[in-house]
């Protein structure tokens, strides 16, 4: 994945912010990162300034077609990710969430994708045998 941990971040509350309301503002990136909002609009100038968010960012943020793509990249992984952490780890949901953005922000994702292939594979595994 070729973007920094920080952009990683904000894409993914963009996304979640995004299925929960229709407009996305800065405020609200605030309150869900937990930022300061001159922070949450010195990044947006900088995924503005990658193609990934439009630049009229001011009354809602909304992704560019590259921006998209590149959630969707984040998100072939996360689910996956997060699956290790609630299900396997038994974390608490807000607890697994943390640590899925860590785990996808600062691994590899080459990584990323190894654990993803090995939480499906052993998804499939307890499905069959509970069909069993």
């Amino acid at each position: 994945m070729k973007h920094c941990a920080g952009q990683i971040k904000y894409l993914i509350a963009i996304k979640e912010l995004s299925e929960q309301n229709e407009l996305v503002r800065c405020v609200n990136i605030s309150r869900h990162l937990g930022v300061s909002r001159p922070s949450v609009s010195k990044m947006l100038r900088c995924l503005s300034a990658s193609g990934l968010v439009f630049d009229d960012f001011c009354n809602s943020v909304r992704l560019t077609d590259e921006g998209r793509a590149a959630v969707d990249e984040i998100f072939s992984v996360f689910g996956e990710v997060y699956v290790f952490f609630r299900k396997f780890l038994k974390l608490p949901h807000d607890e697994a969430h943390e640590q899925a953005v860590k785990f996808i922000t600062e691994f590899p994702h080459e990584t990323c994708e190894r654990l993803k292939t090995i939480v499906k594979r052993t998804v499939i595994k307890k499905e069959k045998s509970a069909n069993d």
